[in-house]
């Protein structure tokens, strides 16, 4: 493989920009020019390796069953012509050049945020892959990708399936984070974790707009960085980009002294900009400037795809979602009332859980389905990691495989069976892992012994891979009412754990208190002397408001709270809110975690259903739509474009809002009432020569909720289709989308018919490339940048 340690590496740039230059026709599926036209192909691989080019992409992108669909060619022909185009270009240079297999993302979203699950696009991904390596390509690429899951599934099926070097690069907006909401820092975490050889950002941007994401991913990530950025952005109107290749270079400078060391270009960029790197590198070498020295530093953390926490303080693991010694919830389990944990999970995230604990075992249920279940369902709803909790080594796998981030696992000890079988999966799957302090002999009494058996957890996990920053250690929690000596040995081992082996450290309060009165006071006691001790992880019930407030204390008490200000702005609060209650007043009721509103909001479709059924006992339907529904849904969509909920959460309101319509037209049509949900027919497309329909799809999702009827004439569709649905069902409202540069005329094209046809309604326009001036260029009505703008647009025209 090729040294990155010792100089930078240069990969090609656009593909399709070059296809576009070379005057082939680009049809629906660039990936079919290898067949139909592959002479212009490999010129442009040649083209690219004379300009400076180390590794290629092979015109594969969007190989991939999915997308080529009815296609007359399959994922074997397309890839494996790609390769041999690529192979041959290299061939004829006669250069020491290697070919990238180039994956993009499948084209549709993952579960529960649409309809793809994780084994079909592992199966997929998993196809090119093999048909790549047999095909000869050098390494695996998998880009462009804004769903970390989706990447999860493609590095799994690329390492498990081959034999290859697998890079992997996402596409990231100016905010940090991808369409998805993934964040740089989730995304570093766990594709490093998950092993890849090198970890990058494609697409999207410019040069400018990259550096500081990519300042914090080289904070992140000890793997080469790669940077492939695009040429600005697109110029509608003269087909071109605004960054020349010298600007491109001139911008490009700057990641050096980061220390990146892969780079080449993405869309908008040619071999001119290729060429202008090179000058740019060998200019450096000349004026001898070295990259500064690397600014990532190890550090325990642990993160879902949209939120990273990193264990630098004390980090609250709620402990509710287990059944063990909880009646409601063992019966939830039983009777997959899966709203009810949800809801649990909620709660603590409410109450100031970092962490949520995740343990489903219970005699006679699937613990494994159910624990796949419940992880996918929750990380739809709340954002902040997941423990993984069972002693079960498949329902551990099973779990890892579709966590959505990277997690901890609760848990492994001392026994060498148990670390010989948990361990190699908590390598594979890039996990942080709880030691308990027992083995085959029990928990031992002292702390001494209790610390031998942490050493020996912490150094069998660095012998598989695991750094200690991954390992925390659980000195184990006797119960006083029955070992009260043992209470201080448990004390004694933390404190030595931090000590010696400065490792994070992890308990579970409330065992201690088993079989005592006033439980809650001596678990905030025990508490409070723990966090003394050195425990970072304490795993308590977050609900339990003076647990938390111990918590606060500590950290104004031990200086984590810098200047007192955490505690001063909540509890100034809490006592102000007290101060407003009078004496006469009755204690504020707990939300109904049961209600529509709370559902929607939360994104508990399980709930949706039965509370619709229950108001209608009282209301009509069209007060629960406008009183109840469409306020909701106003609420989510103003977090969602302020940034406090992200794409999964919006969808799953969404779709939990759907549940509540369909039980309201039921009721309408069964007691054949003559108003009707629907406020108002729209027609929605994406345009001839187009295949990316992720973006519509959301946007009939959200719009769909709303109670708008959406008729969605799919991708790819003529200027003509559109004009004559718009003629037979008299839909006001209109809209078009098209993600790529040479698509957008084809907008235009449709607008124009529409207009030429004399329909009456309203058009609005979406996609990546498009803006509002564009928009209005082309004849466009309105621009929206998003799902919640498409929702403000049809409240204006069906005002």
């Amino acid at each position: 493989m090729l040294d990155f340690k010792n100089r930078v590496i240069m990969l090609d740039g656009g593909m399709g920009t070059m296809l576009q230059k070379a005057g082939v026709p680009m049809g629906k599926i660039p990936e079919a020019l290898n067949v139909t036209h592959a002479e212009a192909v490999i010129d442009i691989h040649r083209q690219y390796i004379e300009a400076g080019s180390d590794i290629i992409y092979a015109n594969t992108f969007s190989a991939n069953r999915y997308k080529l669909g009815h296609s007359a060619y399959s994922v074997e022909t397309l890839v494996t012509a790609g390769i041999k185009n690529a192979k041959r270009a290299v061939e004829d240079s006669g250069k020491y050049v290697k070919v990238a297999l180039d994956v993009g993302p499948i084209g549709e979203l993952m579960e529960p945020n649409g309809n793809l699950k994780f084994e079909d696009a592992y199966d997929m991904f998993k196809e090119m892959m093999t048909v790549g390596e047999r095909a000869g390509a050098d390494l695996i690429v998998i880009e462009t990708s804004t769903d970390l899951l989706e990447m999860k599934a493609a590095v799994l099926a690329a390492k498990e399936n081959t034999s290859l070097p697998v890079f992997s690069t996402m596409a990231f907006e100016k905010s940090g984070r991808t369409f998805t909401g993934v964040t740089v820092e989730a995304a570093a975490l766990t594709l490093t974790g998950l092993g890849v050889d090198a970890i990058g950002i494609n697409c999207s941007l410019g040069p400018d707009d990259i550096y500081p994401l990519a300042k914090r991913l080289v904070e992140w990530t000890p793997l080469p960085v790669i940077i492939k950025a695009n040429a600005g952005l697109p110029n509608l109107n003269s087909g071109g980009y605004d960054i020349s290749g010298e600007q491109f270079a001139q911008q490009m400078d700057k990641f050096m002294d980061l220390g990146v060391s892969i780079i080449g270009g993405c869309c908008g960029t040619t071999p001119e900009y290729i060429r202008e790197m090179k000058k740019m590198l060998e200019q450096r070498e000349a004026e001898g400037r070295k990259p500064e020295g690397s600014s990532y530093r190890k550090r325990a953390a642990v993160c879902s795809s949209t939120q990273v926490v990193p264990i630098d303080g004390v980090r609250i693991i709620g402990e509710r979602i287990n059944p063990t010694g909880k009646k409601l919830f063992k019966e939830a389990l039983l009777n997959h009332n899966i709203g009810y944990i949800l809801s649990q999970g909620i709660s603590q995230v409410e109450a100031g859980a970092h962490i949520l604990d995740v343990n489903v075992g219970l005699p006679k249920i699937d613990e494994a389905g159910l624990m796949v279940e419940v992880i996918k369902e929750l990380q739809g709803v709340v954002d902040v990691p997941l423990q993984i909790d069972s002693s079960n080594a498949e329902v551990i796998e099973r779990a890892l495989r579709i966590y959505n981030g990277k997690p901890i696992v609760n848990s492994v000890n001392g026994e060498t069976a148990v670390l010989e079988k948990i361990l190699p999966l908590v390598k594979k799957y890039g996990a942080a892992v709880v030691g308990l302090t027992l083995d085959e002999n029990g928990i031992p009494l002292l702390a001494e012994e209790r610390y031998a058996v942490a050493e020996r957890i912490v150094k069998k996990a660095e012998s598989y891979g695991i750094p200690k920053e991954d390992v925390y250690i659980d000195c184990l929690t006797l119960t006083a009412s029955a070992q009260q000596k043992e209470v201080v040995e448990t004390l004694k081992a933390m404190q030595l754990v931090k000590e010696r082996l400065g490792v994070k450290t992890v308990l579970g309060v409330s065992n201690i208190s088993f079989g005592l009165p006033k439980r809650e006071q001596v678990n905030v006691a025990f508490l409070t002397l723990a966090l003394a001790h050195g425990l970072d992880l304490p795993i308590i019930n977050p609900n339990v408001a003076s647990m938390v407030a111990a918590i606060d204390s500590f950290n104004v008490l031990y200086n984590q709270d810098a200047g007192s200000k955490y505690y001063v702005e909540k509890y100034s609060k809490i006592a102000e809110a007290e101060k407003n209650v009078s004496a006469s007043s009755t204690q504020k009721k707990p939300e109904n975690t049961k209600s529509l509103e709370y559902a929607v909001l939360n994104g508990i479709r399980e709930y949706a259903s039965d509370a619709t059924r229950e108001l209608l006992n009282t209301k009509d339907p069209m007060e629960i739509v406008n009183e109840i529904l469409i306020p909701a849904l106003d609420k989510v969509g103003t977090d969602f474009e302020s940034g406090k909920l992200f794409l999964p959460q919006l969808i799953q309101s969404a779709t939990t809002a759907q549940e509540a319509f369909d039980v309201l037209k039921t009721f309408m049509a069964e007691h054949k009432e003559n108003e009707t949900v629907s406020k108002g027919k729209i027609i929605i497309a994406t345009v001839k020569g187009d295949i990316h329909d992720i973006g519509k799809n959301i946007v009939k999702v959200v719009m769909e909720n709303y109670g708008y009827e959406m008729i969605d004439l799919g991708k790819d569709v003529p200027a003509s289709k559109v004009v004559s649905e718009i003629k037979r069902t008299g839909a006001k409202l209109v809209g078009l989308s098209a993600l790529m540069t040479t698509t957008v005329v084809n907008m235009e094209e449709t607008i124009r018919a529409i207009h030429e046809a004399g329909c009456d309604c309203k058009i609005w326009v979406g996609g990546a490339v498009l803006t509002e001036d564009y928009a209005k260029q082309i004849g466009a009505d309105y621009y929206a940048k998003d799902a919640k703008q498409s929702v403000d647009i049809a409240k204006k025209v069906f005002s």
